[in-house]
């Protein structure tokens, strides 16, 4: 003969069924909870530009595991999007967060973020100008950082260097420090170090560098790292160098967007 199951020793029927409520109400919340991708606002083709500019910055070696890209909000310039603080080659549109000019998640979310996300805030509330950032680490960049040698335009796909390269020292604004620009003052020191050109060096730590587009900020990092090492190299072999002058290095700015080389990079970066 079957005997009736009964719940374990302490605990009354009604403690079965509102447990099993709060279980159930929790998986139903699960399941309509929305994704990132679904809370996010701006055009679909701008997260997946967004996605595809941090592949593209990974694969020409410009970051690695560290570095970040973000983009303005095409319809809220009041808005960036960013990754969450992953490696840039392992973003997906699951990964992009929607950010205030402040760097605070507009979506809420307990998303782990960049800690020099203020970066980007930063630059974006100082230079209206500006739709895209890019932070990275790049080696080749970092001797003309610390040095009183200047960067220079001495190769035509790098023309904008010819605008100025400024130099950011966090010694100058913040004393000692562990290098990163991880509060909002010192993202206002870095937009203030930038001014008006397309990119600066940060001693000892790397560059930021800023476009109207995705494809023009990457193509500027890239450039920027070639313009670099061509540099070093021509100063090593000796004597004099004979870099672009103001109105070639204009004139060269008429690659801008470096579009053909972005199609390129994103079909490759994108598997398609």
């Amino acid at each position: 003969m079957k005997t009736k199951a009964s719940a374990p020793r302490g605990l009354a029927r009604r403690d079965f069924v509102f447990g099993g409520s709060i279980l159930l109400a929790g998986m139903l919340a699960g399941v309509a909870r929305k994704s990132w991708p679904e809370l996010l606002t701006a055009d679909a083709a701008l997260i997946e530009d967004l996605v595809a500019a941090n592949r593209i910055l990974a694969a020409l070696e410009i970051v690695d595991g560290y570095g970040h890209v973000s983009v303005r909000h095409d319809k809220d310039p009041n808005r960036y999007l960013i990754a969450r603080s992953i490696a840039p080659e392992s973003v997906t549109v699951n990964d992009v967060l929607e950010l205030d000019l402040d760097s605070k998640p507009v979506n809420g979310g307990d998303a782990k973020m960049y800690l020099e996300r203020f970066i980007h805030g930063e630059i974006y509330k100082a230079r209206p100008d500006v739709k895209a950032v890019v932070h990275n680490h790049a080696a080749s960049v970092i001797p003309f950082g610390v040095t009183t040698v200047p960067l220079r335009p001495i190769y035509h796909m790098a023309g904008f260097v010819g605008r100025g390269v400024p130099i950011f020292d966090i010694r100058k604004v913040a004393g000692e420090t562990d290098m990163l620009v991880k509060t909002p003052a010192l993202g206002v020191a870095l937009a203030r170090a930038l001014g008006d050109k397309p990119a600066a060096l940060m001693r000892g730590h790397g560059a930021v560098v800023v476009g109207d587009s995705l494809s023009q900020v990457v193509g500027r990092s890239y450039y920027l790292v070639i313009n670099a090492k061509l540099q070093a190299q021509a100063m090593a072999l000796g004597g004099d160098i004979t870099y672009l002058d103001a109105g070639e290095a204009a004139k060269a700015e008429g690659y801008g967007g470096y579009e053909r080389a972005w199609e390129l990079w994103k079909r490759k970066a994108m598997g398609r």
